[in-house]
């Protein structure tokens, strides 16, 4: 619109209506931007089959050449084998993700078989890379997540599960299952990636290799420093 140009009230908010809308439009079309820019990249070839022992570090790993590719690189045999429970938690995690399957590399999928001794438990961790689906095969687990920090705190989500039943932890938040049954129990979990990463957090904060300061840990959870040295000095068991 020309400078020192009268127009009238009517022409003037008609032009602010059509401002509004182009502002609009700019803030949808940035708010498209980011969402794909935020998302995975596509495949740009049919797989990328991960090459052991290579060298160079990269956020993935390094395709093999498709001429040297099996059906080896995408299968993964015992599945089907409980894992041994006779731990301090009473439970065992296999794992099948591109460690042991090399053509799960840029896939974007995993899965784990958890075998559960009788009131065994899987302990509070997360998976800093991934969403898990959980299905009971066998028993009844109590199963939980916990919230990220809100203003009313960090809310934990429970539900108890039989065989058939299905459960969701969304991605990086702390969960947990426990088989609530004098029996055995068997679950087996899908992850939204292809190598999910785990962090058992007593593990993590107690079992720190160097460990984390008495003094910040027995503040932390307002605790004295010898209990804290004793937990320290506990063997923390990696169930995976």
């Amino acid at each position: 619109m020309p400078p020192n140009t009268l127009i009238s009230s009517k022409d003037l908010i008609s032009y602010r209506k059509e401002m509004a809308c182009h502002i609009l439009l700019f803030a949808l079309l940035a708010l498209a931007s980011s969402r794909v820019m935020a998302s995975d990249p596509s495949q740009h070839q049919d797989f990328c089959v991960l090459l052991p022992l290579d060298a160079v570090l990269v956020n993935g790993f390094v395709c093999k050449p498709p001429m040297h590719v099996t059906a080896d690189d995408f299968f993964f045999s015992g599945l089907d084998m409980p894992g041994n429970t006779s731990n301090q938690l009473g439970s065992k995690v296999t794992q099948v993700n591109v460690n042991q399957i090399a053509g799960l590399n840029t896939l974007g999928i995993s899965l784990a078989r958890i075998d559960y001794a009788p009131y065994g438990l899987n302990p509070p961790h997360t998976h800093p890379r991934a969403t898990e689906i959980l299905t009971v095969l066998e028993g009844t687990l109590y199963v939980g997540f916990v919230t990220s920090n809100t203003n009313n705190g960090n809310l934990l989500f429970t539900k108890m599960l039989k065989k058939g039943d299905v459960f969701v932890f969304p991605e990086g938040l702390i969960h947990f299952q426990f088989n609530y049954g004098p029996t055995p129990a068997v679950a087996v979990a899908a992850l939204s990636s292809q190598n999910p990463g785990v962090i058992t957090i007593a593990n993590a904060v107690f079992g720190s290799n160097p460990p984390i300061s008495d003094a910040v840990l027995a503040k932390a959870f307002q605790v004295g420093k010898d209990t804290i040295k004793y937990l320290q000095a506990q063997f923390w068991v990696d169930n995976n």
